[in-house]
């Protein structure tokens, strides 16, 4: 198991939690749209470090940007595992391609 897949593990046990006993638990607590708001928070947080080029800060923002986006699946019932598996029957695709089986302009 990974760290990353742990962490999803931990979170999910959260869930439902006594919002006293964990930060997980209290932001879980507060409901999806909070939790979508906190990782949008960390994003900004992290993508303020990747401009001004802390490989430090970067690190540790993206660290909380992976945690609260785990978070936010979680308060919506998304898993690791169903991102994977989107991941996976994306291998090999051109993202181009896949961009424009969805409707979407590539960028």
């Amino acid at each position: 198991m990974t760290t990353l897949e742990r962490l999803a593990a931990t979170i999910a046990a959260r869930k439902g939690a006594d919002p006293g006993s964990s930060w997980t638990a209290k932001l879980l607590a507060k409901g999806p749209e909070k939790c979508a708001e906190k990782f949008g928070e960390e994003a900004i947080e992290a993508i303020i470090e990747a401009v001004k080029g802390d490989r430090a800060k970067l690190t540790l923002e993206a660290a909380d940007v992976l945690y609260h986006f785990l978070v936010m699946l979680t308060a919506r019932d998304v898993s690791l595992s169903d991102v994977l598996a989107e991941l996976d029957r994306r291998e090999g695709q051109s993202g181009l391609a896949e961009k424009a089986a969805r409707g979407e302009p590539g960028k």
